[in-house]
């Protein structure tokens, strides 16, 4: 349940939670969902269950026994403020988190109307990141994050389906960018992607581009402007 990760933004996962449910068309051809029922059928037993939502008690303490510092992707294969994950459980997920300093830790989530609903029952700790996925111009109300203390705030616009021209930047302090991978994956546009690009030099917030995507990413691969785009907030900054 914890892992090194091939995911450009990030170190390793951990995942105290695993299985989700679709709420917006970012979740169509969701990469968790299909990497779920695989493990399932390879007979992983965290995933007999499939992809429905399942709570690994016995793994929410596992960063404590990682002592070399790493960038961690919190729960990879799920959310945690899905709804059917009680407050109890996120606060004990926090628990860990705080306890685990040589750690920075990523959580993304698409239910931000819950994140902002418990932002204030949750102890932030310093090393943690909280991003929001926003797909397209219907989910740019998860942008607002004002409310949430984090020591930074990003946005995951991957799979970037559609335009999300004129993106308020405030309060934000990373942009990561994607085009959907896989099977049936979603054409990405090149000015979707100019779009946020300009938004974010002119407010002056770190770009991160992580893939074309496409049925084989490997081809397409992550060159925007002829170079790549591995920007990350300054705190964090080589």
């Amino acid at each position: 349940m914890g892992a090194n990760s091939h995911i450009e933004w990030t170190e390793a996962t951990w995942n105290p939670v695993t299985g989700c449910t679709k709420i917006s068309a970012g979740c169509k051809n969701c990469y968790a969902e299909r990497l779920a029922l695989r493990l399932r059928a390879m007979g992983n037993r965290r995933y007999a269950n499939g992809f429905r939502l399942t709570m690994h008690e016995d793994v929410v303490d596992l960063p404590r026994s990682w002592s070399a510092g790493r960038m961690i992707f919190v729960n990879s294969m799920s959310d945690l403020f899905h709804r059917d994950v009680p407050l109890e459980f996120i606060q004990r997920v926090f628990q860990t988190m705080r306890d685990c300093p040589q750690h920075t830790f990523q959580i993304l989530t698409k239910r931000s109307d819950r994140l902002r609903q418990l932002a204030a029952q949750i102890d932030w700790p310093a090393n943690v990141w909280m991003g929001v996925s926003v797909e397209d111009a219907k989910a740019l109300s998860r942008v607002d994050l004002r409310v949430v203390p984090a020591a930074v705030r990003f946005l995951s616009c991957e799979p970037l389906i559609g335009s999300l021209a004129g993106i308020d930047l405030r309060n934000i302090q990373w942009v990561i960018v994607g085009g959907e991978s896989g099977p049936h994956s979603r054409t990405m546009n090149i000015e979707w992607v100019r779009e946020i690009f300009r938004a974010c030099r002119k407010q002056h917030v770190p770009f991160f581009f992580k893939q074309w995507g496409g049925v084989r990413k490997d081809r397409t691969g992550r060159l925007l402007r002829g170079r790549t785009y591995d920007e990350m907030p300054e705190r964090v900054a080589a």
